[in-house]
């Protein structure tokens, strides 16, 4: 086995775990209309143009460009109106030289118009003939065809998180059906003799259970299925029944409290017995959740995360997201940055990331980010804080005052 707390950099320890882990993207076809935030799994290109008919952006008149050159509120073109083009239907009516045919937005532009002239621009003269008041160019306010997209044109990559104006683009192609990524199915064993379910009352020495619920939201945020697997209590037997169980029916097993060096501690010994290679990291040089385990058996991403709930969802962020990711062919999650100015000094040891929750405050139209500090058992430390900033391995500290990047919750 992995000699405990031989402590990797997040680097090298992600490095090592991935050396090991070769994730497959499995795929399933689903409505496109029920597609939101799901990843793309297949390349798609555009099955026709769109538009697919030249279309009016204003109401107005359909006109040919050249007939309203030169025109000026003090000497108009004067054009005769021979008509309207029907919305929902194809234009047929063509107009000739000194012609105009009435359209509204999104129609379609009749035969021998190129452009339009919006309606407050003219005037009726009689039922027959309007004056236009300013010259418009060839191709004013029209849309032309394949001006969105044209038929043949790559839209989407596969890895692709789906956004509403994604699926909106897709129906607008007829694209009603696509392949996705197959969620993966992210196991959660939570571990302690003195945990108990939150709808429980708690007696001295117990505590409720915080981070079933907290990673099966990051879980579930990160793209996942998560399967809670119960509070498992210090015995070795029951651990490692939970473990065989959730190892067979997940793609991703974490378990949460039982990774820090102690006799009671049996996560790293039970990991060990579900597959190969096994143990690949067992301390990682970040602060907090020095004491996490990375492991692959038998093709399956295994995590022993601290039983803090700070500890547990910085690592959650910093290595079970992408693996994630990884499962569904995405290339990141998408996460939410800001810039803003660090309120307070803050230290550092050097070979260490630090993670430090902040909040966030204007003062004088400029950003800041305040630390929120606190022990890393503290939920209310993740409660109060909108986002979290980094110190990197090669520093010694931040100093109050300097721009720092704010990860987003």
């Amino acid at each position: 086995m992995t000699e405990l707390f031989t402590v990797h950099t997040p680097p090298a320890a992600w490095a090592r775990f991935t050396a090991h882990f070769h994730p497959q993207v499995r795929s399933e076809w689903i409505a496109t209309a029920d597609a939101l935030d799901r990843v793309l799994a297949a390349s798609l290109v555009s099955p026709q143009d769109l538009p697919d008919f030249p279309r009016a952006t204003v109401d107005g008149y359909a006109v040919a460009a050249a007939d309203t050159y030169g025109a000026t509120p003090g000497l108009p073109a004067f054009l005769a109106v021979v008509g309207e083009a029907p919305m929902g239907v194809a234009a047929t009516l063509a107009i000739g030289p000194g012609e105009a045919v009435l359209v509204h937005t999104g129609g379609m532009m009749p035969p021998g118009a190129d452009a339009v002239v919006m309606v407050e621009n003219t005037q009726r003269v009689d039922d027959a003939n309007i004056e236009v008041f300013g010259a418009v160019a060839e191709g004013q306010h029209v849309i032309q065809v394949g001006e969105d997209i044209r038929g043949g044109q790559a839209i989407l990559a596969p890895g692709h998180h789906l956004r509403p104006q994604d699926i909106g683009g897709l129906l607008a192609l007829g694209i009603t059906e696509i392949a996705v990524a197959v969620p993966p199915v992210v196991g959660i064993v939570s571990t302690g003799d003195e945990v108990v379910a939150p709808d429980q009352p708690v007696h001295p020495g117990q505590v409720r259970d915080i981070n079933s619920y907290t990673l099966t939201a990051l879980a579930t945020r990160a793209g996942a299925r998560a399967i809670r697997y119960g509070i498992v209590p210090d015995d070795r037997a029951a651990l490692a029944a939970a473990a065989a169980r959730a190892v067979q029916e997940c793609d991703i097993v974490v378990f949460s409290a039982g990774s820090s060096v102690s006799y009671r501690d049996m996560t790293a010994d039970i990991i060990e017995g579900l597959g190969k290679p096994g143990v690949l990291v067992h301390g990682v040089s970040v602060k907090p959740g020095k004491p996490t385990i990375l492991a692959v058996c038998d093709g399956k991403a295994i995590f022993g995360l601290p039983g803090n709930p700070v500890s547990a969802m910085v690592i959650f962020d910093l290595f079970i997201t992408p693996t994630i990711c990884a499962l569904l062919g995405a290339a990141a999650s998408p996460q939410t940055r800001v810039t803003a100015r660090l309120a307070r000094n803050l230290a550092s040891d050097t070979g260490r990331e630090d993670y430090i929750q902040v909040r966030l405050e204007t003062r004088n139209g400029e950003l800041w980010a305040v630390p929120v500090l606190g022990k890393s058992n503290l939920i209310y430390t993740l409660v109060n804080a909108e986002g979290t900033i980094k110190i990197p391995l090669d520093s010694n500290g931040v100093r109050a005052g300097e721009s720092v990047t704010v990860v987003m919750h």
